[in-house]
């Protein structure tokens, strides 16, 4: 049962919140009425879910000298010696099976997808995570391969607005996510990832404020475009503009004040007033489209 737990908690299973951009598409293309479309959403999100925990496990084993000198990552399991690594590889082998069978039942473009993140992913393990900025957008570009999952994977076609909103929304993330280790780097006097030397305050600062900014403008003028108000039937969405802005800016006062964002999975689950705004948006949305 020890053992069990541990391995349980190498696929971060909180961080499987990123992956409710597999559903965007479904809700947002008024798909949710197709049975057919939701079961193979659902399969699709759980693949990406296993296979993403395949990959955290992979980084994990790589990581894990490193990790045992940051404050917070060194009491994960592999870093802890809790887990063996010849049991976690063999434990990423079989998530990432069972993740493309998964695939396999949906389509071949969600395999195409799915392998795509693959490559992305051990690119970005290999060296490109040490490339200033370019690192964010590699991890964006995850996000927005969860969103074609759910939409050109399922047989969705994906708004151009749907892309761009998760664009800005993603980079927004990477980019307080760099800012959040940044301060733990200054406050503990250990730098555990290279790429910070090549940042600093008020350069990182100053891209969250671009990405804030274009996020809301993004998700702004979507909801007035007419093309969606064609689609969903109501001028109403704007009304949920403010839910996006406050949401925005809680999480740049939770880093600023609390020291926080390192893990914005963590962050999207932890904090009441961001809890709230996100289940209020979703009901209000679902209301005025449904």
């Amino acid at each position: 049962m020890y053992i069990i737990l541990h391995l349980l908690k190498l696929m971060r299973p909180h961080q499987w919140t990123k992956n409710l951009f597999v559903f965007t598409g479904l809700i947002f293309g008024h798909a949710w009425a197709d049975s057919s479309l939701v079961q193979a959403v659902i399969l699709s999100a759980v693949a990406f879910s296993l296979l993403s925990s395949g990959v955290y496990i992979v980084n994990d084993i790589v990581d894990a000298e490193s990790d045992r000198q940051h404050p917070k990552k060194k009491f994960r399991p592999i870093a802890a010696g809790n887990v063996a690594i010849t049991l976690a590889a063999s434990w990423a082998l079989l998530l990432v099976v069972v993740a493309f069978g998964l695939a396999w039942l949906v389509s071949t473009e969600v395999i195409m997808l799915l392998l795509a993140y693959l490559i992305l992913n051990a690119a970005y393990s290999a060296g490109l995570k040490q490339v200033a900025v370019l690192d964010v957008f590699l991890i964006a570009t995850g996000f927005m391969l969860r969103i074609l999952v759910g939409t050109e994977g399922v047989g969705i076609a994906p708004s151009q607005w749907l892309l761009l909103c998760g664009l800005m929304i993603t980079l927004f993330l990477g980019f307080t996510k760099r800012r959040a280790e940044l301060m733990v780097a200054e406050e503990s006097g250990m730098t555990t990832r290279k790429v910070l030397s090549q940042y600093d305050a008020g350069l990182l600062d100053t891209f969250i404020a671009i990405t804030a900014t274009a996020a809301v403008l993004a998700y702004s003028l979507y909801t007035v475009n007419p093309e969606t108000i064609a689609i969903h039937g109501t001028a109403n969405l704007i009304y949920t503009v403010p839910f996006v802005a406050y949401g925005i800016f809680r999480y740049i006062l939770r880093l600023h004040t609390h020291r926080r964002g390192e893990d914005p999975a963590r962050e999207l689950v932890t904090d009441p007033h961001i809890i709230v705004t996100v289940l209020s948006w979703v009901i209000v949305v679902l209301w005025l489209i449904g």
